[in-house]
């Protein structure tokens, strides 16, 4: 392997074991790598931007104040509010994930594998990239990732039936897990460098395969 380290990107449905598996590489002293939330949910608090805090604090308390208030009627000045609403979110949402990419630099400077627990542009690729109707930001959101935004070196997908993800977190259902697996298949047919991993398997079994791939990986560096 070089000198500079390399990317990983742990894709797939809730319930298919990306962050205990990403967890569980970390720990691993002989690989080096570095562990990275690369998306919305809480799990992102740890490496998230001041003005980030700041929007999640003020929408809830926005929804907390329109469940005790009736709702305005829907004029023009409403209306270039919600724009304006929009426009700061699409900037903190792309100024977030450059600024997640920029910490994941700083350990490939240092020869380690960071390993992205979720990525941008397979999360956003069907919303924002392939969906045939979409706003003006989605628009502008899709195209800063598929032109601009860096692809993780090697994604593993790590795959599963909708009825066994939805057994493990009781989350969604099983046709929006299962949509959402076909989604995440339409992002990998798109790479060069990709795996799939059953994930219907025990853990160690996933960690292993997960291992190997990133072993192989650096090896042909």
């Amino acid at each position: 392997m070089s000198g500079r380290g390399f990317t990983v990107a742990l894709i797939g449905c809730d319930g298919a074991g990306k962050t205990s598996v990403a967890r569980s590489l970390e720990r691993r002293a002989e690989l080096r790598v570095r562990y990275l939330y690369m998306g919305v949910g809480l799990d992102s608090r740890q490496h998230q931007l001041p003005t980030t805090r700041l929007a999640n604090a003020i929408k809830r308390g926005r929804e907390t104040s329109a469940q005790n208030t009736a709702a305005p009627p829907f004029g023009l000045g409403r209306r270039v509010r919600r724009g304006a609403r929009a426009a700061l979110r699409l900037s903190n949402r792309m100024a977030e994930e450059w600024y997640r990419q920029l910490l994941a630099n700083r350990h490939l400077r240092r020869g380690r594998i960071v390993v992205f627990d979720r990525h941008f542009t397979a999360d956003y690729h069907a919303a924002d990239i392939l969906a045939p109707q979409r706003t003006l930001f989605r628009r502008l959101h899709g195209l800063m990732l598929m032109r601009l935004y860096p692809t993780p070196d090697l994604v593993i997908f790590l795959d599963a039936p909708g009825e066994v993800l939805f057994a493990r977190k009781h989350e969604g259902s099983v046709a929006s897990l299962e949509r959402r697996r076909a989604e995440y298949r339409r992002f990998i047919a798109r790479l060069d460098s990709v795996a799939t991993v059953d994930a219907t398997q025990p853990l160690d079994g996933v960690i292993g395969e997960v291992v190997e791939l990133i072993r192989d990986h650096g090896a042909k560096r």
